[in-house]
């Protein structure tokens, strides 16, 4: 294995009125919104830098140059997809797990040199594996989370004070009504200090800062391919009640015309120390009692599941593991 390695993540950002505009359009941005909140597919890059900087790897990040000078170099490109475009020739490449939903939304399978494809979860892996073009090898790799930064509370949350994650993506006009005003009157009806907050709303550091505070969290999300948030509620010691509906991939850009794939998860991570699942409104009524009788008798322990398997130099490692593997067997 060639060391650097060259790991590759960007952001699309194209011109949009003139040639080069992007870089004053991004300062501009900058300076009137401030610092842009991180995404999954970014934290997927960031949580892998830190886990091989703790096992002392050097790694180059988007040096196209030097990967072209190095013969026979292979590019790690964690996302996103037009990525893989700008790779040159002749270079082997290790892609994902910042992929496109669905391998339908690229043409690039048969011209980009992919030797290996990492998705984030169990069912995703299953759908690439069902749908790619060809028969490029796949594996599962989640990355780390950084457990030194998303603590448990140093003081005691009140017994009832439950956030709820809003993350429905698709179909609000229909559960919104149907799913998410019920239970924030139901969580009311039964004496919760209940707390509210959608993705896409909020910067980290205020997220982790409301957990310090909670007993437990609701989460709403149709399917998640590894739920950097949930994670991250799980390792600050919050025990989770999740919407796990299962049941078809819900991507309305090609479900259910293009796509029909079942079933998924919200909690592809989850074991019996993280807390609950529910499928439906009246799933929940009858999880909520005990859900909260829990968490007053203190019966989850969602930290150490999320220690046990989401160290970031663990899974570094393991992501240097599939990289040396996939190298040998060529």
């Amino acid at each position: 294995m060639h060391e650097p390695l060259y790991l590759f993540y960007e952001e699309p950002d194209p011109d949009r009125w003139i040639q080069f505009d992007r870089y004053p359009r991004k300062m501009i941005r900058r300076i009137v919104r401030g610092k842009p909140p991180i995404g999954g597919v970014m934290r997927w890059f960031l949580n892998l830098q830190q886990g091989l900087n703790q096992l002392g790897v050097s790694y180059r990040i988007n040096d196209y140059r030097g990967l072209k000078k190095t013969p026979g170099a292979w590019a790690c490109v964690v996302g996103k997809p037009h990525v893989i475009e700008k790779i040159s020739p002749n270079h082997p490449i290790v892609y994902g797990p910042g992929v496109a939903a669905h391998p339908y939304d690229n043409d690039f399978w048969k011209k980009a040199d992919i030797r290996l494809m990492l998705l984030s979860c169990d069912w995703f892996k299953k759908m690439y594996d069902r749908d790619l073009f060809n028969s490029i090898p796949t594996s599962v790799w989640s990355a780390g989370i950084e457990t030194n930064i998303w603590l448990p509370s140093t003081s005691t949350p009140a017994p009832r004070s439950l956030l709820v994650y809003d993350k429905i993506r698709w179909q609000r006009d229909d559960y919104e009504p149907a799913l998410l005003r019920p239970i924030l009157d139901i969580l009311t009806a039964a004496g919760v200090e209940v707390h509210y907050i959608r993705y896409g709303s909020y910067r980290e550091e205020d997220y982790r800062s409301l957990l310090q505070r909670m007993s437990g969290m609701i989460f709403l999300c149709e399917h998640e391919t590894q739920g950097f948030a949930y994670l991250q509620a799980l390792s600050s010691g919050v025990p989770i009640l999740a919407w796990d509906r299962g049941g078809y991939w819900q991507d309305p850009s090609m479900f259910p015309q293009r796509v029909k794939f079942e079933s998924v998860t919200s909690v592809p991570y989850f074991d019996h120390r993280c807390g609950e699942k529910f499928v439906d409104l009246p799933e929940f009524r009858g999880k909520l009692p005990l859900f909260l009788d829990h968490l007053c008798t203190g019966k989850y322990q969602p930290r150490s599941y999320i220690t046990e398997n989401f160290d970031l130099a663990d899974r570094a490692q393991a992501y240097l593991n599939l990289l040396r593997t996939i190298q040998k067997n060529l």
